[in-house]
């Protein structure tokens, strides 16, 4: 798995394996905008929820406002043995669906 921010081009073959596209910024900022669907857990509580990610059984497409706070959630989960990439910016993730 690509470990840089060139994952970015990973996002549709991600999409195809109906990963999980998972929002880690603030409530705020999720209100304001996010990708449709998406699964939205705060930076600072996601290592409270790394067991329910993994009952998902499911890769995992994180992103944020633009991907330094998704690739900290990114490094996180693949410490956990998730399948994750980081998605960057929200808007790069919606514009592959």
């Amino acid at each position: 798995m690509n470990q840089n921010n060139l994952e970015f081009e990973h996002v549709e073959k991600y999409l195809e394996k109906e990963a999980i596209v998972l929002d880690v910024r603030t409530e705020e900022e999720y209100n304001e905008g996010h990708v449709k669907n998406s699964l939205h857990i705060v930076l600072d509580d996601l290592e409270y929820e790394i067991d329910q990610l993994k009952t998902l059984q499911k890769p995992i497409i994180t992103c944020c406002r633009s991907g330094a706070r998704s690739e900290r959630a990114k490094d996180l989960l693949l410490e956990n043995d998730i399948d994750v990439i980081n998605g960057g910016p929200w808007q790069n993730v919606e514009s592959y669906l």
